[in-house]
């Protein structure tokens, strides 16, 4: 059981760091700039590769549970728009991210 719960935190963490390699895409003038942009695969990629492991996952957790969870993903993005985009962590992101973890910690009980 432990191991879905730790594909559950990877497949969190891949969908953050897709959305990450969308963001840089999204920079990108004009249809053809962003349809040469590798970010755009990447970040495709990525996705795809977290939905897969979210449809692996729920063969054997609950969608309950699963579903909730998920939620990690903004705690990860969080903290690559940090690190990586040097966006600044308000005191209401973090009041958001404590009330994520509460709930994930209720629903994973």
């Amino acid at each position: 059981m432990t191991i879905y719960f730790t594909l559950l935190v990877v497949m969190t963490m891949i969908g953050s760091v897709a959305s990450l390699f969308l963001k840089r895409a999204s920079g990108i003038e004009g249809l053809l700039g962003l349809i040469k942009n590798i970010n755009l695969y990447i970040g495709g990629l990525l996705y795809l590769t977290s939905a897969v492991l979210n449809i692996y996952i729920l063969r054997y957790l609950d969608y309950s549970i699963v579903l909730p969870l998920t939620a990690i993903t903004y705690i990860w993005t969080m903290l690559l728009s940090y690190l990586v985009l040097k966006e600044k962590i308000t005191i209401k992101k973090n009041i958001g991210v404590a009330l994520i973890i509460v709930g994930a910690i209720c629903v994973s009980l």
